[in-house]
C-alpha cells in the first residue's frame, strides 16, 4: 500500500468461537486524498452478527455465521463448510478514528475511514507580489 494507512498487524488474534471454522475474508483496500476505503467479503453474516472494534491501533472484524439447522437429518456429503470470519488491520494516526464508518450489504462490508485534517493535501495559494 503506497502509505501504509492501514497495514496488516504482525499477530492477528485467534478465534475465539469454539467448535466452527475461522476463515480469513478476503478484502479490498484502496484510498483517495480524504479516505482509504476498505471492502470484506462475509457471505452469509447477517448485519447483526458484525463486530467492528477499534483498540489499541488495531481494526479488528469479526463476522459470525449462524450455520443451517437441519433437525433430524443427517449429513451425508459437504463441500462447504459455513464458518466465521476474522481480520485485523493496524490503522496509522493519519485516520481520524471517529469518524469510521461501516455498512454490511450482500455479504460485503463496506469501512470508510476518513483521513484527519491534518494529513490531507492542501492547495497553498500564491499570492502576486
Amino acid at each position: 500500500m503506497k502509505n501504509e494507512a492501514l497495514t496488516r498487524p504482525e499477530a492477528a488474534q485467534p478465534a475465539t468461537t469454539a467448535n466452527r471454522y475461522t476463515y480469513t475474508p478476503k478484502c479490498d483496500i484502496w484510498e483517495t486524498a480524504d479516505t482509504v476505503y476498505l471492502e470484506a467479503e462475509l457471505p452469509g453474516v447477517e448485519e447483526q452478527n458484525v463486530d467492528i472494534k477499534l483498540e489499541d491501533g488495531v481494526l479488528s472484524i469479526l463476522g459470525r455465521v449462524n450455520g443451517p439447522d437441519f433437525a433430524g437429518y443427517q449429513r451425508s456429503y459437504c463441500e462447504y463448510e459455513s464458518g466465521n470470519f476474522e481480520r485485523s488491520f493496524r490503522v496509522s494516526e493519519a485516520i481520524d478514528e471517529e469518524r469510521i464508518t461501516a455498512a454490511l450489504k450482500n455479504g460485503l462490508l463496506h469501512v470508510e475511514l476518513p483521513k484527519r485534517e491534518a494529513v490531507k493535501p492542501r492547495r497553498i495559494q500564491v499570492a502576486v507580489a
